[in-house]
C-alpha cells in the first residue's frame, strides 16, 4: 500500500509538483494567519495578504492535479473536455431505452439515440445462421456474433478507424474469406473468457468505448424455425425467407431457451422499450419468442414503441401493410406488447423503386386507421434515407422517437 502511494511521487507523472505547490499554499496561509492574529493593523493586514496568496497556491496546485489526472483517462483520440462531461453528465440523464431487434435496421437506430442518452440497451438476437456468423456457430459452438457485432460499432465512442476495424471483412484471396474482423474477436474473447459469451461481449465493450449496453438475448445457442401455411417448415434464419411461401408461425430450437438475466433487469427498469426497426420475422419476433421475454416485456411499467419498417421484404413480408406487421407480432405474442407505432409516410421516389421491384419488394403502406382500431397509437412522419438503400433515415427516426418519447412524459405526468 504505502509503495504505491510513493508511485505518485515519481518523475513524469505530472502530480507531484502540483502537490507540493499545494502544501506550500497550505504551510504559506498557516504562516498568514499567525501574522493576521496580531493586534497591530499593518501585521494583521499582512497576514490576510499572505492568507490570500497561499489559497491562491492551493487552488492553482489542486486544479493542476485534477487536469493532470483527467487527461491520463481521457481517449487518445482528440476530444474537447466539454465532449466528455456532455456525454457524462447530459446523457447519462437521458430516458432509460431499451431496443431489441438485430441486423442492420438496429445498429441504424442506435446510432442515432446515442447522441440523445447513454442509458441505452441493445438486447440483440443471436438466431444468425448464414454468412460469417453460421460458419463460426458450427465451427465453435458459439451463438451469432454477427448483429451484437454491428450493434457494438454503433455504440462505439472509440475512434473511427477501431469501427472501422471491426467492421473488416477478409476477402476472397484469403483463408478467412468472408469473416469480419470483429466476428472473429468476439469469438477469440468467447475462448478467452472461458466460453462466457456475455463476459466476452462485455470485454468488447471496454475495447469500444461504448455508450450504453450491448446485450445477447440469450447465451443459448438457439436456431430459428419457421412452419409455413402449408404445413411445411425449415430451419435456420438464413433459410427461411428463400422459400416462397407465407409464414405461419416461428419457434425456436431448443424451446426451452431463456433470457439472459442483464436482459429482463435492462426491460424492468426501462422507460421505453423500442421494437424494430428490422426484419420482422427474423430479427425482432426472434428475441420476443423466448420464454419469458414477452411476459417481461409486457409487464413492463416502460412505454412500447413498434418501428415499422419502410419496405416489404421478399420471403418475409411479402404484401405486407404497417398493421400487417404489428398483428404478426401480436400473434406471436400478446396485445400489451405495444403502445404506440412509428410508421413512415413519405412516398419513395419512383426511381429507387426500380431495383426493389425486380427484387419483389414494396414500399410498406401506412394503414394508419386499421393500427389504431387495434387500439395502437401511430405516429406517422417522413423517415425515409434515399441513398444506396430505401432505409430509415437515422436522425429522422430519432427525431421521431424523441417527439413520441418526449409527449408520452408529458402524458405520464
Amino acid at each position: 500500500m504505502s509503495n504505491n502511494l510513493f508511485k505518485w511521487l515519481y518523475p513524469g507523472m505530472k502530480i507531484k509538483r502540483w502537490f507540493f505547490t499545494s502544501l506550500l499554499g497550505v504551510f504559506i496561509v498557516a504562516l498568514g494567519a499567525i501574522f493576521a492574529a496580531e493586534k497591530y493593523a499593518i501585521v494583521s493586514i499582512f497576514g490576510i495578504v499572505i492568507i490570500i496568496c497561499g489559497i491562491v497556491l492551493i487552488v492553482l496546485g489542486v486544479g493542476k492535479m485534477i487536469v493532470s489526472l483527467i487527461t491520463l483517462f481521457l481517449p487518445r483520440h482528440e476530444r474537447e473536455l466539454v465532449d466528455i462531461l456532455y456525454q457524462r453528465r447530459y446523457l447519462e440523464r437521458g430516458p432509460k431505452i431499451v431496443a431489441l431487434g438485430g441486423g442492420h435496421g438496429l445498429s441504424n437506430l442506435l446510432l442515432g439515440l446515442k447522441e440523445y442518452t447513454s442509458n441505452i440497451t441493445a438486447i440483440v438476437t443471436v438466431a444468425d445462421s448464414g454468412g460469417s456468423s453460421g460458419r463460426l456457430r458450427e465451427e465453435f459452438n458459439i451463438i451469432a456474433p454477427g448483429d451484437i457485432r454491428n450493434c457494438l460499432v454503433a455504440l462505439a465512442d472509440a475512434p473511427a478507424l477501431m469501427g472501422e476495424l471491426f467492421q473488416f471483412r477478409f476477402s476472397k484471396e484469403s483463408q478467412l474469406q468472408g469473416h469480419n474482423f470483429g466476428n472473429l474477436f468476439l469469438t477469440a474473447m468467447f475462448q478467452v473468457t472461458g466460453g462466457d459469451f456475455e463476459k466476452a461481449v462485455e470485454e468488447c465493450s471496454h475495447v469500444l468505448a461504448i455508450r450504453g449496453k450491448v446485450i445477447p438475448s440469450t447465451i443459448a445457442n438457439v436456431h430459428l424455425v419457421a412452419e409455413y401455411m402449408d404445413g411445411s417448415r425449415t430451419e435456420g434464419e438464413a433459410k427461411i425467407p428463400k422459400l416462397d411461401a407465407q409464414i405461419k408461425r416461428l419457434f425456436l430450437t431448443p424451446e426451452d431457451c431463456a433470457p439472459t438475466a442483464q436482459a429482463l433487469e435492462a426491460i424492468a427498469d426501462s422507460d421505453i422499450i423500442v421494437l424494430g426497426p428490422g426484419s420482422l420475422y427474423t430479427s425482432i419476433i426472434p428475441n420476443l419468442i423466448i420464454n419469458g421475454m414477452t411476459s417481461a416485456i409486457a409487464q413492463s411499467t416502460a412505454f412500447k414503441i413498434y418501428v415499422c419498417n419502410v419496405m416489404t421484404q421478399p420471403g418475409e413480408t411479402d404484401r405486407f401493410k404497417a398493421s400487417d406487421h404489428a398483428r404478426v407480432i401480436v400473434e406471436h405474442t400478446n396485445k400489451s406488447i405495444i403502445d404506440a407505432c412509428i410508421i413512415n409516410d413519405a412516398d419513395v421516389p419512383k426511381g429507387p423503386l426500380g431495383r426493389y421491384e425486380i427484387e419483389h419488394s414494396y414500399p410498406v403502406e401506412p394503414d394508419i386507421d386499421v393500427i389504431k382500431d387495434m387500439g395502437y397509437k401511430v405516429f406517422a412522419t417522413d423517415l425515409l434515407s434515399i441513398k444506396d438503400y430505401v432505409r430509415h433515415d437515422s436522425e429522422k427516426l430519432t427525431r421521431a422517437l424523441i417527439k413520441v418519447i418526449e409527449t408520452h412524459r408529458v402524458i405520464k405526468r
